[in-house]
């Protein structure tokens, strides 16, 4: 049997982080400026236009306009990664949003679904360090999905799409943070005359 750790358990103390010499990023966020993709299932087409209300509806509140955002249609939840990834490939896109939503059946069919498309998802985020917000429902049963696809328990394709923008700004600030300042380079000097 292990030895407990000494903070199992207890949480351990707040970070000041005024009195540390810990850089903190903070991203300015400037949404007006992103290009976002939307990529989402037909499959279960009522529930999964709710989440892409919500996704849309969080977006244009953030700032991003409506002719920056685009939507692409897939079949199913094994073809996001996919067109997710063609769009990252673009170069075009600053944020991804996948959304989609998986019942359970009879079978060990969405355990495989669920498991490989968000495995895929985050494949490509990774692979094109692009935001990928993942708005995939795995749920039992219809009831599940519909109370969180802005039912009882929000809307989670709002919720994939608020963190997509969050993530985008933190990748956003890391690279402006540590980009090379430019070199100074005195343009006259480099005129030939």
């Amino acid at each position: 049997m292990s030895k407990p750790r000494k903070n199992q358990g207890k949480h351990l103390p707040a970070i000041n982080l005024l009195r540390s010499k810990v850089q903190l990023l903070a991203p300015d966020l400037e949404p007006e400026l992103a290009h976002v993709a939307i990529v989402a299932t037909r499959f279960h087409q009522a529930i999964v236009d709710q989440l892409v209300q919500g996704a849309i509806t969080a977006l244009t509140a953030a700032g991003v306009p409506t002719s920056s955002i685009v939507l692409a249609r897939v079949p199913g939840a094994w073809e996001l990664p996919a067109v997710a990834a063609r769009f990252a490939e673009s170069g075009s896109f600053d944020a991804i949003v996948a959304l989609g939503c998986i019942i359970r059946g009879e079978t060990a069919h969405f355990d495989v679904i669920v498991n490989e498309s968000a495995h895929g998802l985050m494949q490509v985020s990774v692979a094109h360090a692009v935001a990928v917000g993942n708005g995939v429902l795995a749920c039992e049963n219809e009831d599940q999905a519909l109370a969180r696809a802005g039912g009882a328990l929000g809307n989670k394709g709002a919720e994939a799409a608020q963190a997509a923008l969050e993530a985008m700004t933190v990748m956003t600030a890391i690279d402006d943070h540590f980009a090379p300042d430019p070199p100074d380079v005195d343009l006259l000097d480099e005129m030939p005359y």
